[in-house]
């Protein structure tokens, strides 16, 4: 996979968290997020025991809770979406100060908003305490598809220098004293994004080239097998363990 890839949601530390490898973090993720779905949203009670939980995964990561407040904006859309959900749907109707609010929309706000949620802080919580690289090489851990692993590497390895080559373009026209103002100005514009792609096409080949020159069959090398310690298993099982016995008595109860 090559060199380290830093990421903005990645918070460098030394926690219990961050030592886990990343294939036993992406099941117990993915494993929290189905317990998550799969609770009936009248159990309010156990939506608020997962987000202990998450709290007490990021309290035990040193992820301070505005660094993770501010990842949370991403559901902002969602949020939206949800808040109209009370307004349009149809079905019994209740007063809520005043304002006449769809129960079943009310329960389906509900429960958008309090999966969604968990489900994000979650994923942010993986993505801080683990870097990209590991979490490419949790993914080929776990048997993703070759192909699947390479392009998302690759995506992430070349998205900056695709990037910055686009900066340099924008650069370039503010300094001729170029500013797009309106659809007129679209033309202009389109021209240098097709010379992007064009760039961004023989940059792909000439990679290609170079790979195969050094003896790339299609498979990567693995350089480093990290593999997981049953107690690493046992550390990572605990979140989810302990979110599906909240989940059976939010059915039971």
């Amino acid at each position: 996979m090559g060199a380290g890839h830093a990421h903005k949601l990645y918070r460098p530390g030394q926690s219990a968290v961050h030592a886990l490898p990343a294939h036993c973090k992406l099941i117990a993720v993915l494993c929290f997020v189905l317990v998550v779905v799969s609770t009936p949203r009248e159990a309010v009670w156990a939506f608020g025991l997962y987000a202990v939980l998450l709290g007490a995964v990021a309290a035990v990561a040193r992820i301070p809770a505005g660094f993770l407040l501010k990842r949370l904006l991403i559901e902002i859309p969602f949020v939206a979406f949800a808040l109209l959900m009370p307004f349009v749907v149809p079905g019994e109707r209740t007063e809520v100060l005043g304002v006449s609010l769809s129960v079943p929309g009310l329960w389906g706000a509900w429960n958008i908003l309090a999966k969604g949620t968990l489900g994000v802080a979650a994923s942010v919580i993986l993505a801080s305490t683990t870097e990209l690289r590991s979490l490419l090489l949790g993914l080929q851990r776990l048997r993703l598809p070759s192909l699947l692993v390479q392009i998302a590497s690759f995506m992430i390895r070349y998205g900056d220098v695709v990037a910055d080559e686009m900066r340099r373009m924008s650069i370039a026209r503010r300094s001729r004293g170029f500013e797009a103002r309106g659809v007129r100005h679209w033309s202009v514009l389109a021209k240098p994004a097709g010379a992007l792609f064009i760039r961004s096409y023989e940059r792909g080949e000439r990679v290609h080239l170079a790979m195969v020159s050094r003896g790339y069959t299609g498979t990567m090398p693995v350089l480093d097998e990290v593999r997981a310690t049953r107690a690493q298993w046992s550390s990572a099982a605990a979140l989810p363990v302990t979110a599906l016995a909240v989940c059976l008595l939010g059915w039971t109860l």
